[in-house]
């Protein structure tokens, strides 16, 4: 179980300071897939950040399991079984996919096998992939997937996903939600995806709207996506009912 007590994380900025988060407190139970979605600039990343230990909060506590992980880095973290996908996944120049997958188990004995089911997962076919290397020679949705197979590698018991539509292909987004979606019916892993995408929304357990720093709103897709489109329609005149009529 994740919990987030009162966190909170600002910056200095022209001689003031600048709350990015404001007082979160959350919890999110084992198993559960929970979508973070909201404006841009509303605090999203910098949330998920703070959960892998790549962003340290300026107060509050985080804890994974009951074990205070607040103070621990990035590498203490993974080994706890929390793992990371970039919006932008990195690229490694000379590291092949087999490498990766091999590193990320932790198993230097890691089958072509064992390979292939977590390639297999995210739609990708291993006598394709093994041997290729993670560098610009990928699309964007090939690096996505294959970062995904290298946390499935690790066998990874919190998962967060960083906008992972973003910059992809509506093929290789449809077999990511795919992912997802067996993922989580598989069960084992609890999963935070950060998304302003209605499918990836509708897969998840519960939706907790971000904003200013804040948990605006929080439920089921079913209670939060209307909200979300009548935000969305409120926002742009040209779209409203009274608009278009």
């Amino acid at each position: 179980m994740l919990e987030l007590k009162h966190l909170s994380y600002a910056v200095h900025e022209d001689g003031g300071e600048l709350g990015i988060l404001n007082d979160i407190s959350l919890t999110v139970g084992d198993g559960q897939l929970v979508v973070f979605t909201g404006p841009n600039g509303g605090g999203k990343t910098t949330l998920a950040k703070s959960i892998m230990g790549l962003v340290k909060p300026t107060a509050g506590q985080i804890l994974w399991n009951g074990q205070d992980v607040t103070d621990l880095g990035i590498t203490e973290r993974a080994k706890l079984g929390i793992s990371y996908g970039f919006q932008q996944p990195p690229r490694f120049k000379g590291l092949t996919v087999r490498d990766l997958l091999t590193l990320a188990s932790g198993d230097e004995t890691l089958s072509k096998d064992r390979c292939c089911q977590y390639l297999t997962r995210v739609g990708l076919c291993a006598n394709d992939y093994l041997g290729r290397e993670v560098d610009a020679s990928l699309s964007g949705g090939e690096v996505k997937r294959i970062e995904i197979a290298s946390i499935l590698a690790r066998n990874a018991k919190l998962m967060i996903f960083d906008e992972p539509e973003a910059g992809i292909d509506l093929w290789s987004f449809a077999r990511l939600t795919e992912t997802f979606e067996q993922l989580h019916t598989a069960g084992g892993a609890t999963m935070i995806i950060i998304s302003h995408q209605e499918r990836i929304i509708s897969l998840a357990d519960e939706v907790i709207v971000v904003g200013d720093g804040q948990l605006r709103h929080r439920g089921t897709p079913a209670e939060i996506l209307p909200q979300i489109l009548a935000d969305t329609l409120g926002a742009c005149p040209v779209l409203t009912k009274e608009a278009m009529a």
